[in-house]
């Protein structure tokens, strides 16, 4: 089992997007994957063979609803996928979505990859 906590803010794509010019939904996404290689790197984890289960879990002071739970870890979601070496939709990977409340102000993303039962 890999457990990695990532002190990054995921925000709602399907709100937050409406408005905002792409360069800065881009610009986040960016350092997103940035943040989440770097702790991955830090920690030398070595990826787990497929099938295996990642569970994402948005730690932060407010819920989100499920649609935009799922929207906000797109760029986590990429990420995690490459790190694996496998596609976002390959079936041998499942993907499970939490959500912790946080105290005022903290916003992380506790990553948990499990080999598959």
């Amino acid at each position: 089992m890999i457990e990695l906590t990532v002190p990054i803010r995921i925000v709602s794509e399907s709100n937050r997007s409406a408005g905002q010019h792409w360069s800065v939904r881009h610009k986040r996404f960016v350092e997103q994957k940035q943040e989440i290689w770097w702790t991955w790197r830090a920690t030398n984890r070595q990826p787990l063979p497929v099938p295996v289960v990642v569970t994402l879990t948005r730690i932060a002071p407010r819920r989100f609803d499920d649609d935009n739970l799922t929207s906000g870890f797109k760029a986590t979601r990429d990420q995690i996928a490459e790190l694996l070496g496998v596609d976002d939709g390959d079936p041998r990977v499942t993907w499970r979505y939490a959500q912790e409340r946080g105290r005022p102000r903290e916003y992380a993303v506790r990553i948990r990859i499990e080999a598959a039962a």
